[in-house]
């Protein structure tokens, strides 16, 4: 997981610079694997929102797919088909709004569509990191 410095600052209330910062989280256990230069993102993150799983079960015609509905905090939960195996009820999760451009880590860029998978609407992506261009796990 990528972690901006000056938010990690904004908690820490002491003026060090970043690599005492990483050598003192790593002598308590919270290991830091790399430091990496500020970059912005290719659409600045732009459509992205975060929402809670409400409702997750099999995909009635997929065995590898997964029928969700996220609150992302509108009238109605929206319903998004997925295939993270890890997905879970109650779960947070980053997602990509109909209308919004992915920049994933592959530079493949493609546009999220409302579109029928599998004969269930899909409303949305839930997001990992890879695909939205932040880090490198496809784990969801």
């Amino acid at each position: 997981m990528n972690i901006s410095f000056n938010w990690l600052k904004d908690f820490l209330k002491i003026d060090l610079k970043i690599d005492e910062v990483s050598e003192i989280l790593t002598d308590i256990g919270l290991e830091v694997e790399g430091i990496e230069n500020y970059q912005e993102y290719k659409g600045n993150l732009e459509g992205l929102v975060v929402g809670e799983v409400v409702y997750c079960d099999k995909h009635p015609n997929a065995d590898r797919l997964k029928l969700t509905k996220v609150d992302i905090g509108t009238e109605e939960p929206l319903q998004i088909v997925c295939g993270a195996p890890n997905i879970q009820l109650n779960q947070k999760v980053v997602v990509a709004t109909v209308g919004t451009t992915l920049y994933p880590i592959n530079n493949e860029k493609f546009k999220i569509i409302k579109s029928k998978i599998r004969g269930e609407i899909s409303q949305g992506m839930i997001c990992s990191e890879d695909e939205i261009g932040i880090g490198n796990s496809h784990e969801g």
